[in-house]
């Protein structure tokens, strides 16, 4: 099983922008909301320095993506 890294709101933004989700959206509070066509999932990505690695790894599995295809998009 590949780790995750440590990384900030807007890198995570950066990877899933390069997978198809788009912004649609930010937040009143400090959160980007992404949306990808043909998905049934809303994207909530606080603007933090660093994400808790929980909170990354719900992201990556509500975006169906694998760690590894997510390390890949980095």
């Amino acid at each position: 099983m590949a780790k995750l890294p440590v990384v900030s709101g807007k890198e995570v933004v950066k990877a899933f922008g390069k997978d198809g989700w788009k912004v649609i959206r930010r937040a009143k509070s400090r959160h980007i909301i992404m949306k990808r066509e043909g998905m049934p999932t809303t994207l909530s990505i606080p603007e933090h320095e660093i994400l808790d690695r929980g909170l990354l790894r719900a992201l990556i599995r509500d975006a169906y993506i694998s760690v590894e295809g997510f390390n890949e998009l980095l």
